[in-house]
């Protein structure tokens, strides 16, 4: 009997015609016709599993297919087998006195409660946020007033500062549950093509929807979830939320990269906490079109190429400037989590139609540069937000220097050519020199102007830079052992971006779900845990 074999084969590529739509068809028998001459067997229940687009020279579609093969040999290096994404839990033995806790409902937590709750550990997730309508509300209300709520915002409440971004699912980890996770998002509501493209995005009016269906999901199966419910006193049997304790055996720290009064109450519980690299910079507007005539010349527009998108880097020794979180038709959102500071962050809509697309460009910053602190770390981010806030005019108008002034020393052009989208146009100029440190303006004026060799048009005089991008990651990490443990704290789990341990919705997911897998293997649910 012959045995049936999952594989990949990569690199088939299939030239751009204009007005085309759909390449899907000549991939998939380009990859047949590949696989049964490597093989000398017909492969069956072919189906593309990763399409990407190459502009380098001429414009080309790139698929990885999957199939299955019955029997067959090979020797060739771009067929490689496969296996689905799957879950294989075992309980362990320690039976569950309490429910466990999970602190935070973004990407980590979420996917740490689904995995818990379908294995029936019915777990009690806290989130210090409002639930999704309730942060639209309150973000409208920011964006049009000016009146921040400092619990619930871009960066806190149902889903995480993932929320409100373009819910990109690009990820520079290797790890099989990535599949996994793009599965569980796609079941939840997220749009088909995520499993394919080789870079997905589900946009925020879906994401949101797609929250609201993982709560009910955890919900439906035995857990609870409490909005408005921030966890303070942690210790290594119980907190306190709403003025309640709440003991637990196990309890996963998913609090997001903005938590600081957390890490704060950490740091005072001596917790072992330490500082990290991240990056700090602004948020550049192009118009979306220019973007798509650098990328893809006379074909911009076409709709079978989609919005153009890019990633950039430039490095000078030890220290990067490079493009992050790029928002293709997107705007510019006020990211602010603490009244009297300034934050940008970037969100598109899953048609990605805004007039302008916004990347982050970072530069990047070395534990060295804050003294090798953890709270230090914290107050460097907090120290810019507080300049920003003070250089636009204290009432959460942004700081804006156009490219040209930045790049020649000098400041007062108001935008022109491309306006702004933070808070719909609240932006005021202002002189980044001196809202950052040297070593920041330094090198984003050398990337600005490397980036401008790669997209023509990038250092356009008249683009405007918004500041300031500071919660890029978290500024720390809550170090843990083998098992997922805080270091000296037996029973919590520091996961997620927040605990320094992923940097966006992909990763964050994968880390919850390894997080609850080793809680699984600990424990048993009993009958105590359900209360």
């Amino acid at each position: 009997m012959k045995q049936t074999k999952k594989i990949q084969i990569g690199g088939i590529r299939v030239l751009y015609k204009e007005g085309g739509r759909d390449f899907d068809a000549e991939a998939i028998h380009k990859a047949a016709s590949r696989i049964y001459r490597a093989t000398g067997v017909k492969p069956h229940n072919l189906r593309i599993s990763k399409k990407s687009i190459d502009a380098r020279r001429e414009i080309s579609f790139v698929y990885t297919v999957y199939a299955e093969i019955d029997g067959g040999r090979w020797n060739d290096s771009d067929i490689k087998l496969c296996s689905e994404a799957e879950l294989n839990l075992t309980p362990g033995k320690t039976p569950m006195m309490h429910r466990p806790v999970i602190v935070g409902f973004g990407p980590a937590g979420m996917f740490a409660g689904l995995i818990l709750a379908e294995n029936g550990y019915a777990p009690l997730i806290l989130e210090r946020g409002g639930d999704v309508d309730e942060r639209v509300a309150a973000v409208e209300k920011f964006t049009r007033e000016g009146i921040l709520d400092v619990n619930t915002n871009i960066q806190f409440g149902a889903g995480g500062a993932g929320t409100f971004s373009d819910g990109k699912l690009t990820t520079r980890i290797n790890d099989p549950l990535i599949a996994y996770v793009l599965k569980i998002l796609h079941e939840l509501g997220a749009p088909e093509d995520i499993l394919y493209k080789a870079k997905p995005h589900i946009g925020t009016d879906i994401l949101r929807e797609v929250v609201k269906n993982a709560d009910k999901r955890i919900r439906e199966l035995g857990g609870e979830i409490r909005y408005h419910a921030a966890a303070k006193n942690i210790t290594s049997s119980a907190l306190t939320a709403d003025g309640e304790k709440i003991p637990y055996d196990a309890l996963i720290l998913a609090t997001g990269h903005s938590a600081r009064d957390t890490y704060a109450e950490l740091l005072a519980a001596g917790f072992l906490v330490e500082p990290k690299p991240f990056s700090v910079g602004v948020r550049a507007e192009h118009l979306q079109s220019d973007i798509d005539k650098a990328l893809f010349g006379i074909h911009a527009g076409d709709e079978a190429l989609g919005r153009g998108e890019y990633q950039l880097s430039h490095r000078e020794g030890e220290r990067g400037c490079y493009t992050f979180c790029m928002c293709p038709g997107g705007t510019v959102v006020p990211s602010a989590s603490e009244e009297g500071g300034v934050v940008t962050n970037g969100m598109s809509t899953r048609a990605r139609d805004g007039r302008n697309a916004n990347a982050a460009v970072c530069v990047s910053v070395l534990p060295s540069d804050y003294g090798n602190d953890p709270a230090r770390a914290i107050e460097f981010q907090r120290n810019l937000e507080k300049a920003a806030f003070a250089a636009g005019g204290r009432n959460y108008t942004a700081p804006m220097q156009t490219v040209g002034d930045l790049l020649n020393g000098r400041t007062g052009t108001e935008p022109s050519k491309i306006i702004p989208t933070y808070r719909d146009g609240m932006v005021t100029p202002a002189d980044l020199t001196k809202i950052f440190p040297p070593f920041v303006t330094g090198l984003l004026k050398n990337g600005l102007s490397a980036f401008g060799r790669k997209i023509r048009g990038y250092d356009d005089p008249l683009v405007p830079l918004t500041g300031v991008e500071t919660r890029t990651s978290a500024p720390v990490r809550i170090v843990r052992d083998e098992n997922c443990q805080a270091v000296g704290h037996p029973g919590v789990y520091p996961c997620g971006e927040g605990a320094g341990y992923a940097g966006g919705i992909v990763s964050a997911a994968v880390d919850g779900i390894r997080v609850a897998s080793r809680i699984i293997s600990e424990y048993v649910p009993g009958e105590n845990s359900r209360i």
